[in-house]
């Protein structure tokens, strides 16, 4: 399995290629899960909040935009409700509803801020 670490690095070096090649990036975070129906007993949540904080420091520390995703659709539990991921895993047509615009406003604030 990739550690977070792996992870990170796999992230950071597309985005370092990217902006190489004048591609204005949106570092955006890992969706919120609390549980995978088809591996019980995998407390997912707090690796996601982890590798998303990381994901956030980057990202600043490299003027990019974070689209934060998981801050708009968690729940409680730190996972999807139903409504936006039937499996609590894949988004369904409301959990892509509720982030396109961000998704929108992310890459907006991306190329206005290449533009400069």
């Amino acid at each position: 399995p990739a550690t977070q670490a792996m992870i990170e690095d796999n992230l950071q070096a597309m985005a370092t290629l990217a902006r190489a090649q004048g591609i204005a990036v949106v570092l955006a975070s890992v969706l919120p899960v609390s549980e995978y129906p088809w591996q019980p007993g995998v407390q997912p949540a707090p690796k996601v909040r982890a590798l998303n904080a990381a994901l956030r420091r980057y990202a600043e520390a490299h003027t990019l935009v974070y689209l934060d995703y998981h801050s708009a659709l968690a729940n409680d539990a730190g996972g999807l409700d139903a409504a936006l991921a039937a499996d609590g895993v894949h988004p369904t047509a409301a959990g892509y509803a509720r982030m396109a615009p961000l998704a929108q406003a992310a890459v907006a604030r991306a190329l206005h801020a290449a533009r400069r």
